[in-house]
Parts: C-alpha cells; sequence; structure tokens
C-alpha cells in the first residue's frame, strides 16, 4: 500500500499514553512507583530561591561602606518582615538616629563593607507538579519527578491556550456545526471542561472564566476574538502560559469551523467523565499538540502491558485528513490516491500529491505538505 510520512492529530477512544511530570530543579518526589495518582494531586515539589532585593544601607545611614558592618542591628541571616530595622546609625551624641528598614519578607543574606549595600532575599516560591492524568505512577525519578502512564480517550487539537487543567466534560451544544452561546452558561459550568460545535467567542470566554470555568474546546475562534479575550496579539512560539483562568483548545483552525463529526462524537460519549487538559502549543520546532485525555475506567491498575503507545505512521489511502491551508483549508476528507511521481505546480514546483475526497463526495488533488492526518 502507498506510504508516506505527515504530521497529523490524534483522536482516538483507546489509546496508551505516558507523561513525564518533572521538577524545574531538585526536590522531593512524593510518590512511589506503581502507586495510583489522580490528576490534581501533588507528586513532586520543590523551592526556587526568593528574588534578591538590595537596599544601600551606606547611603540611608549616611556612612562610609567599611562601616556599615557596625550598624547592622540583625546578624547575616536573620529573618526579616517587611519595615523592621535591620540596621541604625546615630549622631549628635545619639540625639538623632537614622533607621534602615526591610522592604520585604525575607532574609538578611549579605552586607558588603565595599558598595555599601544589603541584600535581602525574598521567601523561596514553592513549586509543586501534579500528576495531571488519572493513572499509575511506571517510574520514580529520585529528586526529580516521575512518569504517569494511563489509558484511555486522546483528543488533539491544532491550536490552544492556558495550562493543564482538569475537570467533568460537560457538552453545551447539540451538533458540531452550532456555536457556542453566553445563554448557554450557568452555575453548573463551575469546574468543567465545556464542549462547543463550530465556534466560541470572546464574550463567551470571558464570562466562561468569570464563572470558573475550567476549560473550553471548540472547532474555531476568529483571531480577533482570541486577541481581545487575551489583550495581545500571541507570538509564534509557544503558548501554555497564559493567565486568564482557562484553558481554551480549538480542534479545527481559525474562523468558524465545523467541529469534525469524528472528533464531536468522541467528546459527547465522555461527557460527564473527568477530563485532563492542556492548550500548551507549540508549531515549530518540537511541535506541541493541545490535547484532551480522559482515562479509561481502572486506567493504570494492571501492572501488564495495557496497549501500545500511539505512533504517527504516515499517510495510507483511505485516511483520514484535514486540509490545513487554501483554497480548501479546514476541509476534512480520506485519501484515495498516492500518486508516487511528481507533480508540477502552478509555481513550478515539482512536488508529491495525493488525491482527496471530500465529505460531500467532490474530489481534488493537493500537495502533500497541505494536509494533516486525523489519526485514531
Amino acid at each position: 500500500m502507498a506510504h508516506a510520512y505527515t504530521p497529523g492529530v490524534t483522536v482516538t477512544a483507546r489509546t496508551r499514553l505516558v507523561r513525564e511530570r518533572r521538577l524545574p530543579l531538585s526536590g522531593s518526589v512524593l510518590v512511589e512507583e506503581g502507586s495510583q495518582v489522580s490528576a490534581e494531586q501533588v507528586v513532586a515539589r520543590t523551592e526556587l530561591p526568593g528574588n534578591v532585593q538590595t537596599v544601600n544601607v551606606a547611603n540611608i545611614l549616611s556612612l562610609l561602606p567599611e562601616d556599615i558592618g557596625g550598624a547592622l542591628t540583625k546578624p547575616i541571616g536573620s529573618p526579616l518582615q517587611k519595615g523592621e530595622v535591620f540596621a541604625m546609625s546615630s549622631s549628635f551624641f545619639g540625639l538623632f538616629k537614622s533607621r534602615c528598614k526591610s522592604p520585604v519578607d525575607g532574609t538578611l543574606e549579605s552586607a558588603s563593607t565595599i558598595t555599601g549595600q544589603a541584600i535581602l532575599r525574598e521567601p523561596p516560591i514553592p513549586v509543586e507538579v501534579h500528576a495531571y492524568l488519572d493513572g499509575r505512577v511506571i517510574e520514580r525519578m529520585e529528586k526529580e519527578g516521575v512518569k504517569v502512564e494511563t489509558e484511555g480517550s486522546f483528543i488533539q487539537g491544532i491550536f490552544g491556550i492556558g495550562g493543564e487543567t482538569w475537570g467533568e466534560i460537560k457538552l453545551l451544544v447539540s451538533a458540531g456545526d452550532e456555536p457556542l452561546a453566553v445563554k448557554s452558561l450557568d452555575e453548573s459550568c463551575r469546574d468543567k471542561i465545556l464542549i462547543g460545535g463550530s465556534k466560541v467567542d470572546s464574550e463567551f470566554l470571558t464570562r466562561a472564566a468569570s464563572l470558573g470555568v475550567r476549560g473550553v474546546v471548540a472547532g474555531g475562534i476568529d483571531d480577533k476574538d482570541l486577541r481581545q479575550f487575551l489583550g495581545y496579539d500571541l507570538g509564534v512560539a509557544i503558548t501554555g502560559s497564559e493567565e486568564k483562568g482557562i484553558s481554551l483548545i480549538v480542534t479545527e483552525g481559525f474562523g468558524r469551523m465545523r467541529m469534525a463529526e469524528k472528533t464531536f462524537s468522541l467528546l459527547k460519549s465522555l461527557e460527564g467523565k473527568r477530563a485532563s487538559m492542556s492548550g500548551a502549543t507549540q508549531i515549530r520546532a518540537g511541535v506541541m499538540r493541545p490535547e484532551v485525555i480522559v482515562a479509561a475506567d481502572g486506567a493504570g491498575r494492571s501492572a501488564g502491558d495495557t496497549g501500545s503507545i500511539f505512533s504517527a505512521s504516515g499517510l495510507e489511502v483511505g485516511g483520514a485528513i484535514r486540509v490545513i491551508r487554501e483554497p480548501h483549508f479546514g476541509k476534512l476528507g480520506k485519501v484515495v490516491d498516492l500518486p508516487s511521481e511528481l507533480r508540477v505546480l502552478e509555481t513550478e514546483a515539482k512536488v508529491r500529491v495525493l488525491e482527496v475526497e471530500f465529505e460531500d463526495g467532490s474530489r481534488a488533488t493537493l500537495p502533500r505538505a497541505n494536509v494533516e492526518m486525523i489519526e485514531g
């Protein structure tokens, strides 16, 4: 059978997944290999060094730098509260006193007799890593983190924003071509991952975030709505660090895009189940797709083989694809032929092509670079 590799997204009802949960620097791993974990469970913890604040003690107390050691009222290493005096000088036989106060809560780390400055270290910043998946710890990396395995449904999107979250799936539309409407939002949506159809706008996202919705999955979004919701234009590197209180995944592309029937049907069948979701997206080297993962009942409880981890194999006749460039951008179809010979485009470039049959029965010949697989 004709075969060629092309990148794509995955939509599958059952697969085995492993996610590495690693600390940014050495710390404590809180779970053992083989233990069951829930998505929100903290599996590793560490502390980042606090920010440094410099205080010009010599200038404040009108001293020479070499004299500030004798002016300290607190020893090096002492904890300080904001506004607490840690250095003092007196003049005119003690009648006038100058005081140097800490601008922050922290620790007196050092005082230089060369620069006349004291260095204060703010409290350490705690960092916790969650399991992200409901599953089983299959590897424990001492002082670094763990690998968590689960088995279940896996849906990738085209684009997303917002970090990792988890919640119960709630369907808000009856069909994949139906847009999300603000009027469908109510208190029952709090802490849920909402599933829409063809489009979501900035008004809906803003209202959903204020209501406490964890995430939204929809077919498309206009770039102006995304910009309005974020308050700025996104760069081209990576998303996922946006602090809007909600994560978003777009499954098809920009504009009003009917959600693929396979994707919508799978999400619909998962209503009421707990899902893990991440909007992090990277479109350059080291491609990263936004994702929704729903662990199967009892996922990770067996120490035996639970199936194979998904691996993209490439384009094949009969395979499902999505067109990612004009003039057929966003259309879904299946591959009907993969000619081996090169074809000449209007630009006079010679490329490999494929023949695709769209959902409406029409056909087209397209460069293979213009499509992506929908795996499952």
